[in-house]
């Protein structure tokens, strides 16, 4: 099977659960011999148009323009022409202008189109301008695909209440549990008595302010607690700033961007992990810090409460009193919470592979 990867950000050029997700798959893919090219955003000058790795090609195109922090890039529809010359052109998330361009090349072409749901909202822009977004162009660009991908129950319900009518996949995101072990050697940059632990970028969505401001709360009972940043992003030297206004620049440890290679020793070495998203599809870093037996305290959003369970705590987004009781929660009792047994079997990546390919095989064969 030919299959024409559409995704704005891919690793390594780009770290996150979402371009690993696409990283992940195509070299995956590839294994199973399958042709894919990944087609991309060009985020830095120096590497190459087109380039082989990891059994798989990746294409690049400069971008012109990026409004909230979409880039425009003309080379895509460009490239997208082609697109008959592939059995499926498979496209990551809705809220991208590359999506946008492959929903409207399906609609002038016979090539079928598969688009995974990496979360319903942006990260970088208010909620309200994307429900108008779902409701007008997000949802004829989802209706465009033949089979649109989903990774809980609660998202396919989501679309379905946004309107959006076309063939759905409920296709869990998945990790290496091989790697995310409880079993194996801790990270020494991570500290604490306990070592809190936030992973992500730091962007608004992702609202580390909040956690910053829940660990302020929980460090008068657990001074020697220390909240250990794993990320990069725009929000780095605001943090940096409010920390040492709280007077925690010495209990708060910006780590930078962590290899993701690294990253089992770093959940491992943790006692709870904290995430305060207003928006997220199904995190990776929620499954692999549970895989690797630590609990988590995270948003109460819809998709992933029923993921949680007796993996952690969650909370209303926004709730910063709340954060902090669920941190202090977890810390007290570690012991009653069971992270690796709620995501055992459930969350395997070789399934992920197996069950998406399967499915772009039977749209790739059948008629719309």
């Amino acid at each position: 099977m030919r299959i024409l990867r559409v995704a704005q950000k891919v690793y390594p050029d780009v770290v996150g659960g979402g371009p690993y997700h696409v990283h992940a798959m195509s070299r995956d893919q590839a294994a199973m011999g399958h042709d894919v090219t990944v087609l991309t955003v060009e985020d830095d000058s120096d590497k190459p148009h087109v380039e082989q790795r990891n059994g798989y090609t990746v294409v690049r195109y400069p971008a012109i323009a990026e409004p909230l922090g979409n880039a425009v890039a003309p080379g895509i529809a460009s490239f997208l022409r082609r697109a008959r010359d592939y059995d499926v052109v498979h496209a990551h998330s809705h809220l991208y202008f590359a999506t946008n361009l492959a929903s409207l090349v399906r609609r002038l072409d016979s090539t079928p189109l598969a688009i995974t749901n990496h979360g319903l909202y942006s990260q970088t822009a208010p909620e309200w301008v994307f429900d108008v977004y779902l409701r007008t162009l997000g949802r004829w660009t989802f209706d465009s695909a033949d089979v649109v991908f989903c990774y809980t129950e609660a998202d396919r319900d989501r679309l379905r209440e946004k309107g959006v009518s076309t063939n759905v996949a409920v296709v869990h995101n998945g990790i290496d549990t091989d790697r995310f072990t409880p079993e194996g050697v801790l990270d020494d940059r991570i500290h604490g008595d306990p070592a809190v632990l936030f992973v992500g970028r730091l962007v608004e969505g992702k609202r580390p302010s909040d956690a910053l401001a829940a660990f302020d709360r929980l460090h008068d009972r657990f001074p020697d607690a220390v909240l250990n940043v794993c990320g990069e992003g725009p929000l780095r030297g605001d943090l940096e700033t409010e920390a040492r206004e709280r007077g925690l620049a010495n209990r708060i440890s910006f780590l930078g961007h962590v290899d993701y290679g690294a990253m089992p020793a770093v959940y491992r070495a943790a006692d709870v992990l904290v995430l305060p998203s207003r928006a997220e599809g199904l995190p990776r870093t929620v499954l692999e810090a549970m895989a690797s037996g630590t609990p988590v305290v995270v948003s109460a959003l819809e998709q992933v409460e029923p993921v949680v369970e007796s993996g952690g705590e969650t909370v209303a987004v926004g709730d910063v009193e709340g954060f902090r009781a669920g941190l202090e929660a977890v810390v007290d009792s570690l012991a009653s919470y069971s992270p690796v047994e709620t995501v055992a079997g459930h969350f395997e990546w070789a399934d992920t592979v197996e069950q998406t390919t399967a499915v772009l095989e039977d749209v790739a064969g059948g008629e719309r």
